[in-house]
């Protein structure tokens, strides 16, 4: 007896007419009945476990009466996949006729739920089986798992490099807008500070006191200090202080008052200020007044210039360590990282095509302890449901990033408020090459990577509630997966988990 021994019930007489009805077997001749009979067995079953998860596959089952239950381990729980009563439903080891080119164990635990009677083939005999009854029909199975397989991971690839290329366009535009600030600050700064040389040599011409001059100097460091707090005005009391201020300069002998007076208002000055210049000089000639104006004026440009190259090249810094964040450039694939700074290099890099029109929310929980994970590869999942998303809202709408904890998984949702995934679609939703967008614009392999990386990668469990307005892909990821590391699979090299039990 082999293996398959270890797991059997209570065994019965195999009658091979009982077998002729079960549609697996209907189309087989009085011969393979009979050998079906004599090399394999029917057994009765209790209520409980017939076979659990990661364990040898070494038993081929088919459901002849009772009911049977599939589950799946996910983010540490055990989730039922399947539920029948369907005679003829089988499951088990039915690729052990692939024998060690694919994995052989239980890729889920199989229950049943009341007495239960199984025809059963350990694994050898319905290799053997299919080998001798079938060998055409075997090297197409074969032909169709291994294809889709590598057709996977081809598609999976493309979508990635796609994805890759959508990101590099978007941050070479985030990129080129700070960096071309920068440039046209730095000229304009130059053409400023060339201009308050030859200021400062017209103002050495005229009539200055000693006090008034050092009032002055007092005066352009209060300016640039003052550059830093300037309040932020409405666009209506901006126009009008700069009327207020344009005035006051041309009624004080200022010549082009109104090209000086919106640079004071942009740095936070008002009339008591211009006054103060104006007191300061008392004594001097007049004629020097509208040179330590225009003087005053490099001095709050020169400031105004200098925080914009700062801003701009802060930001360009900001985007390349966002950069550096989402690919995980120099970084061990597999480490223990803030979730948050994953998802907000993932926003960063995403920007452009979330555009201005769509609000960005997040609830993020600080007290959720870092995520053991492959990093770059959660940065793919997210890139995937956030751009699902957008697309979703078309553009407009809200879109909330939420992390909160949940027993021992760190929780990840990504909401929008688009139409909702309509209820018929949403057992398919992670099936690899469905995809709801038109001919062309997806390759339906989004949503199957995510899942393969949330739930073979790192043990953990994805799903969505929808309702319209409100869709949210909700993540699971186990904070303390054991063995993680050391044990997880490539997310290439795996499949798309489903259901073993056919015959529905």
């Amino acid at each position: 007896m082999s293996d398959c021994a270890k797991e059997v019930g209570t065994g019965v007489l195999c009658d091979p007419d009982e077998l002729r009805t079960l549609f697996l077997f209907e189309k087989l001749d009085d011969e393979q009945l009979a050998w079906l009979c004599r090399d394999g067995r029917v057994e009765n079953f209790e209520p409980g476990l017939v076979f659990r998860e990661g364990d040898p596959a070494t038993c081929f089952y088919v459901l002849m009466d009772g009911e049977v239950v599939l589950t799946k381990q996910s983010g540490g729980e055990e989730i039922e996949l399947v539920r029948t009563s369907h005679r003829g439903s089988y499951s088990g080891a039915w690729t052990a006729y692939m024998k060690d080119k694919v994995d052989q164990n239980y890729s889920g635990s199989f229950y049943v739920t009341e007495p239960s009677r199984f025809f059963v083939l350990d694994s050898a005999t319905f290799a053997r089986m299919m080998q001798e009854w079938f060998p055409m029909a075997l090297h197409l199975l074969e032909g169709v798992f291994f294809g889709n397989r590598n057709s996977n991971e081809i598609i999976g690839q493309r979508e990635r490099l796609l994805a890759l290329g959508s990101l590099s366009a978007g941050l070479t535009h985030e990129l080129n807008n700070p960096a071309s600030a920068a440039v046209r600050a730095t000229s304009a700064l130059r053409d400023r500070v060339a201009g308050m040389r030859h200021k400062l040599k017209m103002m050495a011409r005229g009539k200055f006191t000693p006090a008034a001059l050092e009032a002055l100097v007092q005066l352009q460091e209060e300016a640039a200090t003052q550059v830093a707090k300037a309040p932020t005005l409405t666009p209506l009391e901006t126009s009008d202080r700069e009327d207020e201020l344009g005035d006051w300069l041309d009624q004080h002998g200022v010549a082009n008052g109104w090209d000086i007076a919106p640079t004071f208002v942009q740095a936070g000055f008002d009339i008591d200020w211009l006054e103060r210049v104006d007191a300061s000089l008392e004594g001097c000639d007049g004629s020097v007044f509208e040179g330590a104006i225009r003087w005053l004026n490099y001095t709050v440009e020169t400031e105004l210039l200098m925080n914009e190259i700062s801003d701009s090249t802060t930001r360009v810094s900001s985007l390349v360590n966002a950069a550096k964040q989402y690919s995980q450039m120099d970084r061990a694939p597999f480490q223990v990282v803030d979730i948050h700074e994953l998802l907000k290099s993932t926003l960063v890099m995403l920007a452009r095509k979330i555009g201005d029109d769509i609000t960005v929310v997040k609830e993020f929980d600080r007290t959720l302890p870092q995520v053991p994970c492959y990093a770059a590869e959660l940065n793919q999942v997210w890139t995937n449901l956030i751009d699902n998303a957008v697309a979703a809202m078309d553009g407009h709408g809200t879109l909330t990033v939420r992390t909160y904890r949940e027993n021992d998984c760190a929780v990840v949702e990504i909401g929008d408020t688009g139409p909702g995934v309509p209820a018929e679609l949403r057992h398919r939703i992670f099936e690899p090459f469905f995809t709801t967008k038109p001919v062309g614009e997806g390759t339906g392999l989004g949503l199957d990577i995510s899942f393969r990386i949330v739930a073979k990668k790192h043990g953990g469990d994805i799903r969505v509630e929808s309702v319209p307005g409100d869709t949210r892909f909700i993540v699971r990821l186990p904070l303390n997966p054991e063995n993680r590391a050391a044990d997880l699979v490539d997310p290439a090299d795996a499949t798309v988990l489903q259901s073993d039990t056919g015959g529905e």
